[in-house]
């Protein structure tokens, strides 16, 4: 079933409800509490997640919702809304404008409509499968990257990383950057809508859910990226978050190779 423009209508329609949300919270007190997993969330997460949900009910009773904060809705009609209403909570709380909203139609498991939304600064990609993707409504791509060595490689922290990961992380940075110092730290989603527009070559974490990631495929490969796990397969709702983006598709075998450059600690 093909994403219809009333689909994109609807992904538009829950960015700007939780953008409503969150603008007001931002910079001001919106009551910082930690999860079991030692993760922030706040009212705004929880209250733009809520807004989102209400809207979905309202036009789609029938589609299923995966969201961060209030967690699986079965649906019936094989279509799914994956939600995270800040990704890059940390980033919100400390009053840094490179959080973003995370909004995807996935079906039968399969992502095809992705939103990434920095509501402060009222950037919105959008990615539809089989489409370019767009940044306020105008086209963009990723930029060609002809060699790894001087690629720019983004992570949001490598302390988010499994013990088994960092190495592999490492030896990637030392392939990009040698001394290690060229790399961007922080960020979460943002850095996708970065390298779709161009700005970033490489994206590398580990630990992401579904949540995370599922928005970021049909945004990175529409503006001509790629987005799979650490073995070079497709993202889906099976994956175990291992999550790169490439801006050029010819580098995907270096960065694989380089990667692997680390024996697993097994």
């Amino acid at each position: 079933m093909a994403v219809t423009r009333s689909d994109i209508d609807l992904a538009h329609a829950l960015a700007d409800a939780a953008g409503q949300v969150i603008r007001p919270y931002f910079r001001r007190d919106a009551g910082v509490e930690m999860k079991d997993d030692q993760s922030p969330v706040t009212r705004a997460d929880r209250e733009a997640e809520a807004a989102m949900r209400r809207l979905i009910e309202a036009e789609r009773s029938g589609d299923g919702i995966h969201g961060e904060e209030y967690g699986v809705k079965q649906g019936v009609s094989g279509r799914q809304w994956v939600l995270d209403p800040i990704d890059g909570t940390r980033s919100f709380v400390a009053g840094r404008a490179i959080f973003g909203t995370l909004i995807a139609l996935l079906e039968d498991g399969w992502p095809v409509l992705g939103i990434i939304d920095q509501p402060v600064q009222r950037e919105r990609w959008v990615g539809v499968a089989g489409r370019a993707t767009v940044f306020n409504g105008a086209p963009v791509r990723t930029r060609a990257c002809p060699q790894l060595s001087g690629a720019l490689l983004a992570t949001t922290s490598p302390h988010l990383f499994a013990d088994d990961d960092v190495g592999h992380f490492t030896a990637l940075a030392a392939a990009t950057s040698g001394d290690g110092r060229g790399i961007v730290y922080g960020g979460d989603c943002y850095n996708y809508g970065l390298l779709a527009g161009g700005h970033l070559d490489l994206v590398c974490e580990s630990g992401l859910k579904l949540h995370d990631f599922a928005a970021l495929a049909p945004i990175v490969e529409g503006a001509g990226g790629r987005l799979c796990d650490w073995n070079g397969d497709p993202l889906t709702a099976a994956s175990e978050g291992h999550v790169l983006a490439i801006g050029d598709p010819a580098r995907t075998d270096d960065v694989l190779e380089a990667l692997r450059a680390v024996p697993h600690a097994h």
